[in-house]
C-alpha cells in the first residue's frame, strides 16, 4: 500500500472541488463571474470568470504541450457564462484523464523541454501534471478569498481532509 498522495488522489480532489464550486456558483447565477478579481493582480485576470477560465485553460494547454499538439486558444471561451466555462472545464479534464491513462509508465519521469510563456522549462510529465493540479487548488482558494471579500461564502468546507479523496468524506457532527 502506498503511503503517498498520488496523481489520482489529486485528480479526485480537484474533480470534487469543481463539482462543489459549480453547484454553488450556479445558485449565484452568471453575474458572480463579473466580480472583480481585485486591484492588485498582475493584469491577466479582471474577474472571477477570468480566474475560472484560467484554471481550465491552463490544464488544457499543459495537456496540449505534453501531447505535442498545438496549444488550444481559449479566446472563444466565455468568461460570463457558468455553463460555458464549466463545459470547457469538463473537456479539459477529459483530456487530462485521457493523457494520464494513456501515458506509459516508462514515460512519466522522462524530462522534456517545454516553452511556456516567455521561458523554457525542463520537466517530467509527472511534475507538469502535479503542477496543473496544484495550480488549480491554489486558484480555487484565490477565488474563495475574492468571493469572501465580496460578502459571499459557500458555507461548506473545501479542504482536502473532508474530500472523498483517500477514502475521506464530509466531517461528522460533533458529539456532546
Amino acid at each position: 500500500m502506498s503511503t503517498t498522495v498520488g496523481l489520482t488522489d489529486l485528480v479526485e480532489y480537484t474533480d470534487w472541488e469543481r463539482q462543489k464550486w459549480k453547484a454553488w456558483l450556479m445558485t449565484q447565477g452568471d453575474s458572480v463571474l463579473a466580480l472583480s478579481a481585485g486591484p492588485h493582480g498582475d493584469g491577466r485576470f479582471d474577474s472571477v470568470g477570468d480566474l475560472i477560465k484560467h484554471i481550465f485553460s491552463a490544464e488544457k494547454r499543459y495537456v496540449d504541450r505534453l501531447s505535442d499538439r498545438p496549444l488550444t486558444d481559449p479566446a472563444t471561451i466565455p468568461v460570463d457564462r457558468l455553463e460555458g466555462l464549466f463545459g470547457f472545464g469538463q473537456r479539459s479534464r477529459k483530456d487530462l484523464r485521457s493523457f494520464i491513462d494513456a501515458l506509459p509508465a516508462s514515460a512519466w519521469d522522462v524530462p522534456h523541454e517545454y516553452n511556456i510563456l516567455n521561458f523554457t522549462v525542463q520537466a517530467t510529465p509527472r511534475k507538469i501534471i502535479v503542477h496543473v493540479l496544484m495550480h488549480e487548488i491554489r486558484h480555487w482558494a484565490q477565488i474563495a478569498t475574492v468571493l469572501r471579500f465580496n460578502g459571499l461564502t459557500t458555507g461548506e468546507m473545501h479542504d482536502f481532509l473532508v474530500s472523498p479523496a483517500l477514502s475521506g468524506g464530509q466531517p461528522c457532527p460533533q458529539t456532546q
